[in-house]
Formats: structure tokens, sequence, C-alpha cells
């Protein structure tokens, strides 16, 4: 990689839950948090990514207190989040220390990445500007209005994955407009700004912390590959 790299970590802006006390970025899974597997991928690339963690004010201590606790120990700066995502990645890019860099934004409760899908991502974005991955859906699709529901052709339709990966000069100048309720990922952020987004193979075990089951889901995956 002939840039430097940096690695934007989203752990929840609001510090979601799914039933109990835990919010989902710091669930165990087999004796680590959810979020230390989003970063740790990052970690093992063949060239150096510098990672910041984007973090609820109020978690900020919590996870301090959690890396001590687990033997947490490796080198990341941790920023607070905002009212939005995009508010909380924008507070993040303000410790972008070098525009002509390399940016990947990824969300911390997305746990199953892997070193070689990462690399993959960063040099297609090196080349290109702005790489999102992306995976066909395998499922019937219909659109919904009220009561009424058709059937549509689902191979115009592709599921967004993180992380999403960006020359750092492209996701600073897009991240420089004003707030909108439709910026509901970086992509959108970019393309609003003028910018092509160039579509990657994602990554089918690449889920989305979002139910108790996906927990379950993790920790069997990261069993068998580990």
């Amino acid at each position: 990689m002939n840039k430097k790299c940096y690695a934007i970590i989203v752990a929840g802006g609001s510090g979601e839950r799914f039933g109990g006390d835990t919010p989902k970025q710091f669930c165990d899974i087999n004796g680590k948090p959810v979020l230390w597997y989003a970063a740790e991928p990052f970690l093992r690339l063949s060239f150096d990514v510098e990672i910041i963690i984007v973090l609820p004010a109020k978690y900020i201590e919590y996870w301090k207190e959690l890396c001590h606790s687990e033997n947490i120990d490796f080198r990341h700066r941790v920023v607070q989040g905002g009212i939005t995502r995009f508010h909380s990645v924008k507070n993040a890019l303000k410790f972008i220390d070098d525009q002509n860099s390399i940016v990947a934004v990824h969300d911390g409760v997305r746990p199953l990445i892997t070193v070689e899908f990462l690399e993959s991502l960063f040099i297609n974005a090196e080349e290109k500007g702005a790489v999102i991955p992306v995976i066909k859906p395998a499922d019937s699709m219909r659109s919904v209005e009220g009561s009424l529901s058709c059937n549509v052709d689902r191979s115009k339709f592709v599921f967004v994955q993180t992380p999403q990966i960006f020359l750092a000069e492209v996701l600073i100048n897009a991240y420089r407009q004003a707030y909108l309720p439709e910026f509901t990922d970086d992509a959108t952020v970019v393309q609003r700004a003028g910018n092509e987004i160039f579509l990657a193979e994602g990554l089918a075990r690449n889920i989305k912390i979002t139910k108790h089951e996906d927990i379950e889901i993790a920790k069997s995956l990261i069993s068998v590959s580990s």
C-alpha cells in the first residue's frame, strides 16, 4: 500500500442494545467484545492502519475499563460520537492528518471480516477512490406499500456492507456537506458530493450484529475459523 491508511470503527451512536444491559458492541464472543473483533483484522494487514474508535460519550470510560480488564492492548484513538452516524464519522475525520491517505469506515458491530477481504478493498480503493462491499440478495423480494405488496426484480438490488473505503480527500470533502436524513452510510454522503461509488464483492459472513441470534452465529463462525 503506497498511502497511509486509517480505519474508523463506528461503535453505535446510542449504545443500542437488543435486550439486557450490554450494548451490542460490547457483547462477549468467546472472551472478547464484538468491538474488538471488528477492529482486530485491521491490525493483521500487510500494511499499517491507524485505528480510530468512535463511541458514545457515556461508554468511553467503559471501553477503557474493558480494555484493561480483558487485556485488550492495541494502539488506537477513541473519539466521542455525535447525534447521528454522520456526525460520528465527521468527528473522527478531524483526526485524519493526511489527506493523501485512505480511510476505511467500519461498523463496530460487524465482527466477522477477514484480512483477505480487507486487503482487497484497500487495494481497490487506492485505485478507484470510493469502494463499498455489496452482496446480492438470495431471497425473493417484495415492495410493500401499506397493505399492498408486489414482487420486485432482485437482480436490481444489492445489500451494502462495511467497511466502506475512500481516498481521504474524497471522504473529507464529502463530509463538509450539511447533514441530510438520507445520509445512512458513507457512500450516500460521498455520492451526494458528486463522486462515483464502485461496488466490490462483499463477504457472506460479514453479518451485522442486530439480534441476539447473531451473537450465537458469530461465536460459531469464529470458533470454526480459529
